[in-house]
């Protein structure tokens, strides 16, 4: 591909739009949330306890209610989730993440529009849903594909 100056010139404010987004304060408490969150043994006990029920849920939903353990799995999982939800460090850091996806959706929305109001955006952090989940494999995954 020959580089122009058009190009260049887009490069160069892309790099300059993420140093923007890097130097901001959502980015900031978000960077601050994780830290505080990968350096708490009490919150990473926590996160591992509920990997480790969610790994046993996922066999039991491929037999669903007809799984020996189904009733005890599934209160176990949602009690770890609570447990994980209820803990400051994760309820902060899913806030600071929440909030630095909104921006980053904004800044998405913002750049696509002004190319032209047809173009789709991913909203709240979703994928483009549309026709259905927006997997792209036509429906084989059991999604509405128009």
């Amino acid at each position: 591909m020959i580089a122009t100056l058009e190009y260049v010139d887009i490069l160069d404010r892309s790099e300059m739009l993420g140093r923007m987004v890097l130097d901001s304060e959502v980015y900031e408490a978000y960077a601050e949330a994780k830290h505080a969150l990968v350096n708490d043994s009490e919150a990473q006990q926590l996160i591992k306890e509920f990997t480790a029920v969610k790994d046993q849920y996922e066999d039991v939903q491929r037999f669903g209610r007809y799984h020996p353990d189904y009733s005890e799995i599934m209160k176990l999982v949602r009690t770890k989730k609570r447990a994980m939800d209820l803990n400051d460090k994760v309820a902060a850091y899913k806030i600071a993440e929440r909030n630095f996806q909104s921006l980053l959706d904004e800044i998405s929305q913002y750049i696509a529009f002004s190319v032209s109001e047809q173009i789709k955006v991913p909203r709240d952090g979703a994928a483009l849903t549309d026709s259905g989940c927006g997997c792209g494999s036509g429906g084989g995954c059991g999604c509405k594909a128009s």
